[in-house]
């Protein structure tokens, strides 16, 4: 880990802390929401230690909160983890060596040590940025999950302290720059329609899925243009042997009136 932390720069290391922080008050929310909600202390502990996804757990264990079934808690963890998919492939590269650390690795996927090692182009840097974003993040996590779950038991109504509040707006601040794309926009506005809608009508959860249905509205990318096709240059050999006759003058053909073109290449043969 060391070596790791020497391969990084300051700035990178310094964002990675900032980052942990930040996690670390979404986590301990998300420890006491579930604790003063009725679930078990060890419940939300285990879930970060084997789920290791804050958006997927905030949702399962709201769904489970707000009355729907187990069924309908996992079906929206698993919609919402779909996202690290594309991303294992990006940062497949700094998952090398025995099956043992790749599967290690993989557990560590986030959003967060996705984005630090796309920032890195050299393969040393890209390695340590994952593997010291994703052991910070699983450290400082699991941590604050247990410490909000102990509190969570003694502040009892934590909607007056707003921490039902706090993932929900980490989501938003993270989906904010994406929505600049019309196709991104108009996806996510038809799909939060759907669920608001649907949310009177359907078990807690479905909304979640039936937003889906805003992919359908998104439309399909916009082709690359492609640069107009250039003539083929011609070569000597290639070039067109008739010549007008005007280009003759220089040797005396076709200034007669009536005369007609006649290819250079002629002239040149009937010369003596």
């Amino acid at each position: 880990m060391r070596s790791l932390l020497r391969t990084l720069e300051r700035a990178t290391l310094r964002d990675i802390a900032l980052v942990c922080l930040a996690d670390a008050l979404v986590g301990a929310s998300f420890g006491a929401i579930s604790v003063s909600g009725g679930l078990p202390l060890w419940v939300p502990v285990a879930m970060s230690l084997l789920v290791f996804a804050g958006g997927s757990q905030f949702a399962a264990v709201g769904v489970v909160l707000s009355g729907g079934g187990a069924l309908a808690a996992v079906v929206t963890g698993l919609v919402l983890n779909a996202r690290l998919l594309p991303f294992g492939f990006t940062v497949a590269d700094a998952l090398d060596g025995p099956r043992w650390r790749r599967l290690l690795g993989a557990q560590l996927l986030t959003d967060e040590s996705a984005a630090f090692t796309l920032l890195e182009s050299d393969p040393r840097r890209r390695r340590a940025a994952y593997w010291v974003c994703g052991f910070a993040l699983f450290a400082v996590w699991n941590a604050a999950v247990v410490v909000g779950a102990a509190a969570g038991g003694l502040i009892g109504d934590t909607d007056a302290l707003g921490l039902d509040a706090a993932f929900p707006a980490v989501l938003l601040a993270l989906v904010l720059p994406a929505l600049g794309d019309r196709r991104t926009r108009t996806a996510a506005l038809v799909g939060a329609a759907v669920a608001v809608a649907a949310t009177p009508y359907v078990p807690a959860g479905l909304p979640v899925l039936l937003a889906l249905v805003g992919l359908l509205f998104a439309g399909r990318p916009a082709a690359p243009e492609q640069a107009p096709e250039q003539a083929p240059k011609q070569t000597p050999e290639q070039a067109p042997e008739a010549v007008p006759a005007a280009s003759g003058a220089a040797t005396g053909a076709g200034n007669a009136p009536g005369s007609q073109s006649v290819p250079l290449t002629e002239e040149v043969r009937r010369c003596p």
